[in-house]
């Protein structure tokens, strides 16, 4: 799992070479130019809404339901918890906390603080995910603030997605795309299941967890940011391996992963309340 100052950070090295240049003789009929393609939309992506915890990052999260009035929500990681990291098979709900957050502005300038009033939900199985419910709602944190919360989209990522890991801990915004899913992701005694697998630009580092990993063509949540194989060992702490569907087993070095958050919008219902009886609603259950 990734934690905070878990290594020296990494010097940017900036390579630059260049390039020989060819030239063809014009042919005597110019043929016509194909129509252009219009390049995807790209939404902005920046640090409005995220977070910093005391040992790891997150965000102010909104479902496509949540209402202005709803008591808000923070995303992180289930090993982030103050508490400790939940044991394999531990689902925790409506523990009281007074944990708070540093809220970021677009700039990453720390606005204010945020307090939890519980620990709405927390597991390390099947995903490693927390979500924190705060004394504050949606509607005082943007009239205060002007910030809005980071919405959750309702559909799974796809591969080849391209996608930011924003950091509130660091401050540091990390670009890649989706490489993959893993079917099973095992890290010492936890299983997670379909994790997101980052191209290797998304270098993250201790105190990336929690991060929200942001589409950049919606602009919304497809996961969370929670663990990466440090030193190519295999199925231990900090190493995750993945397994296929025949139980073998691959350790990817220096790989970066998150846990989709797709399946949270089906469990949070009226009045911003994990709800785990509702339809659709798969997050492990105590």
């Amino acid at each position: 799992m990734r934690k905070p100052l878990a290594g020296a950070l990494l010097a940017l090295v900036l390579l630059g070479a260049g390039a020989p240049t060819a030239t063809a003789a014009a042919p005597t009929t110019a043929a016509p130019a194909p129509p252009a393609v219009p390049a995807p939309a790209v939404r902005a992506v920046d640090f409005a809404g995220t977070v910093a915890l005391s040992n790891c990052s997150g965000a102010v999260v909104r479902v496509p339901g949540s209402q202005p009035t709803d008591p808000a929500l923070v995303l992180s990681n289930g090993h982030c918890l103050e508490s400790g990291m939940p044991a394999p098979g531990a689902v925790v709900v409506d523990k009281p906390s007074s944990r708070t957050f540093g809220l970021l502005d677009s700039a990453g300038t720390k606005v204010a603080t945020l307090r939890a009033a519980k620990v709405a939900y927390a597991t390390m199985t099947d995903t490693d995910v927390s979500l924190y419910e705060l004394t504050s709602t949606y509607a005082q944190i943007q009239a205060r603030y002007s910030i809005r919360a980071l919405e959750l989209n309702a559909t799974r990522p796809a591969q080849g997605a391209a996608i930011k890991v924003v950091s509130g801990y660091w401050k540091r915004i990390y670009s890649c795309s989706v490489d993959g899913f893993a079917y099973r992701l095992k890290e010492a005694g936890w299983t997670m299941k379909d994790s997101v697998r980052y191209t290797a630009a998304c270098d993250t580092i201790g105190g990336t967890s929690g991060s929200p990993v942001v589409d950049t063509a919606t602009g919304k949540v497809v996961a969370v940011n929670n663990t990466g194989n440090e030193d190519g060992r295999r199925c231990t702490m900090n190493n995750p391996c993945e397994v296929d569907e025949n139980g073998t087993v691959t350790v990817r070095p220096g790989i970066n992963y998150a846990q989709q958050t797709y399946g949270i919008v089906a469990c949070v219902g009226t009045g911003n309340k994990i709800d785990l009886t509702r339809p659709g609603c798969a997050l492990p259950k105590p």
